[in-house]
């Protein structure tokens, strides 16, 4: 039903003056603030308050001196205003001080929130601080720029969290398990070898990104010196920094300043910096900061009215409703524009719709273009939303300029992510032959890919090959090392697990797409065979450094990997109809082999054309080669861009568990 602005007015103005609330038929009858003033807007002269609570019969401002203790020294009415907000002005230097909300819904007062929109905190985010944001700049923050990319196909993902890149008694770094810990430079292992952020830079990764690094409840910041461990995929406040990462949590403006010298400073190091943001629950449904303000509205209930919960976490946002779209667009610019983050990973992204998404792409496209978007295109369990509503996989082609997780190259490589004890094609498995194609392709069409075979997959799901994310292991169950000794068919040895190491990091490298790697596997990382380790303590999640100095075989390959890619534009093709015209796959191999070629200089290739082979047996094969003059770079878990060897012959011989990777001039 809708009503006209005289009329609503009229109604607006009776309600406020009975104090009473406001009555909808449905969610999508509750109005809508296009205002970008909630919920504080402050100058050393004036605070306006304006939170948004359509249903609220009475709404409290309460003013605190202290971040997380003592009474309210003030608690002041405001006042109903445009399409469901409320409104307070305070003519005074506020900065300094803390504040909540409490909203009246019919008879009964809710618990005090921060608000949904509160951009700084007192410790824990139960108070909102009121801060200058221009003072916690960095020097030089106004001469920040985003390193230089072309494509997405350029990019290359280290996923990190932010704990486990620092912690380790032997990373050489002094602000351990911080956002500070990414400025420091020089820091070194037992051994001498570089740590941290100069680790980053030799190793040649594009983007970093960051596990959840909003504020997010399950660690208490008062009691830091417990230690406890979180992943963060429990939201409290969405654009506020975590405090457990910061010098002083105590303090709202140390976390934001700091969180900005470390994009600054990867920024300086030619590196940037994506967030994973979590829209798609909340720590908590009921008594969150969203339903404390509008209850219900935020989330979505099934038939019966209870919460319904494809994320897995007791509850699912509405992001279809025009105050949650809202909400999570004008989240990502604020990012975007007030931290210079360069992309965003979402958590669980088919739970969203596909509207928002695309409306938080063109957002974004206005602040930046190059800004990468990317997630999940799965959900942890049915959700009311339509499927064709939602930002699954299959559904990437209504996706443009967006990209998906493809699970169909990451459990063909190491087997399956249910069942740790099942192998993969690196580990001997047969009959993944087109599930591997179909990775190498970007997931696009190709009329050499039988996609009646892939694993999941049955039919290309992406317009090119900018959006797919290939990968093998990330924070979620096994990371790699452990899943291939889960998984490793009897009599394998050591020297073997590195090989299929060394291959399934190869096949990510040479597919297109964009190349994803979860950090410490360069250095042969593993977690001591736990599955998921939200909640494991340092010493299962920590990157050892020292390993880097151990297994300096495997980070020189995995380092080789990437000079590769970024040297040879062949293997970062933009578009499908390039992948189709000179990508072409060699026919009648052995079993558990594939090999391609890419043809003429391809995207502008240097090389004429180049040959790829992986070789998923225990045993050596001989593959039938085109004619040429090879000249080999990659062979036997080595890689040398200079040369390893040169062929000329229709037949050469492929080692054990391994790639090779030729070319012609």
């Amino acid at each position: 039903m809708k009503v006209n602005h005289f009329f609503m007015a009229l109604m607006v103005g009776f309600l406020s003056a009975c104090g009473g609330a406001t009555e909808y038929a449905s969610f999508d009858e509750y109005p809508v603030y296009d205002g970008d003033d909630l919920e504080l807007t402050y100058t050393p002269q004036t605070s306006k308050f304006r939170v948004w609570a359509p249903t609220a019969s009475e709404v409290k401002l309460l003013l605190y001196d202290n971040g997380s203790e003592g009474a309210a020294y003030e608690m002041l009415d405001m006042k109903r205003s445009d399409d469901g907000t409320w409104k307070k002005e305070i003519d005074e230097n506020l900065k300094g001080k803390f504040y909540t909300f409490q909203v009246k819904i019919a008879d009964k007062w809710l618990d005090e929130t921060p608000g949904m929109w509160v951009k700084a905190t007192g410790v824990n985010g139960k108070r909102a601080a009121i801060i200058d944001l221009a003072e916690t700049n960095p020097e030089g923050w106004e001469n920040d720029k985003r390193p230089e990319q072309v494509n997405f196909t350029d990019i290359i993902l280290y996923e990190v969290h932010m704990r486990d890149f620092s912690v380790s008694p032997n990373s050489g770094i002094k602000n351990k398990g911080k956002f500070l810990a990414f400025t420091e430079h020089g820091t070194k292992n037992t051994a001498g070898e570089a740590t941290g952020i100069d680790h980053l830079k030799e190793l040649g990764v594009t983007h970093v990104h960051l596990l959840p690094s909003f504020d997010y409840a399950s660690v208490d910041e008062t009691k830091l010196n417990e230690n406890k461990y979180n992943w963060g995929y429990d939201p409290l406040n969405f654009n506020v920094p975590e405090g457990s990462y910061s010098t002083n949590p105590h303090d709202p403006m140390s976390r934001i300043r700091e969180f900005k010298q470390m994009v600054q400073s990867l920024h300086q190091s030619g590196i940037r910096v994506v967030m994973d943001v979590v829209y798609n629950h909340t720590y908590i449904g009921p008594k969150s900061h969203m339903d404390l303000l509008a209850p219900g509205y935020f989330y979505r209930m099934n038939a019966d009215s209870t919460w319904s919960n494809a994320s897995g976490c007791s509850n699912e946002t509405a992001s279809e409703r025009a105050m949650m779209r809202k909400f999570m667009i004008e989240s990502v610019v604020y990012w975007a524009t007030e931290y210079h983050v360069d992309g965003f990973r979402f958590d669980l992204m088919g739970i969203h719709d596909i509207e928002t998404m695309n409306e938080i792409r063109a957002a974004l496209d206005k602040v930046d273009p190059s800004i990468f978007i990317y997630g999940e295109g799965w959900t942890a369990a049915g959700s009311p939303l339509a499927e064709e509503k939602r930002a699954l996989k299959k559904n990437a082609k209504s996706l443009e300029g967006i990209a998906v997780f493809s699970d169909d190259i990451r459990d063909a490589l190491k087997g399956s992510w249910m069942h740790a004890e099942i192998p993969g094609f690196v580990s001997g498995t047969d009959s993944l032959e087109e599930s591997v194609k179909f990775g190498i392709v970007g997931a696009t069409q190709h009329a050499q890919v039988d996609y009646t075979k892939p694993i999941y997959s049955k039919a290309p799901y992406v317009n090119n090959p900018t959006q797919i994310i290939n990968y093998v292991s990330c924070h979620d169950d096994m990371c790699l090392v452990d899943k291939l000794k889960e998984a490793k068919p009897a009599g394998t040895t050591d020297e073997e697990l590195i090989r299929f190491n060394k291959l399934a990091q190869t096949v990510v490298f040479t597919s297109q797409g964009v190349p994803f790697i979860y950090a410490g596997e360069e250095i042969y990382r593993n977690k001591k065979g736990v599955h998921n380790t939200y909640q494991s303590p340092d010493s299962i999640n920590q990157i050892n450094w020292d390993n880097k100095t151990t297994n300096k075989d495997v980070f020189d390959y995995y380092k080789g990997l990437i000079a590769l890619r970024k040297s040879h534009a062949a293997f970062r093709i933009p578009t499908q109809e390039m992948v189709q015209q000179h990508l072409h796959f060699i026919d009648s191999l052995a079993p558990n082999v594939v090999a391609y070629t890419l043809n003429n200089h391809v995207n502008g290739e240097k090389w004429k054309d180049i040959l790829v082979i992986y070789n998923g047996n225990r045993k050596a094969v001989s593959v039938q080669i085109p004619t040429g003059n090879w000249n080999v770079v990659c062979h036997d878990g080595k890689i040398d861009l200079k040369g390893i060897k040169q062929v000329n012959s229709t037949s050469f011989t492929v080692e054990p568990s391994s790639a090779s990777i030729m070319y012609v001039e």
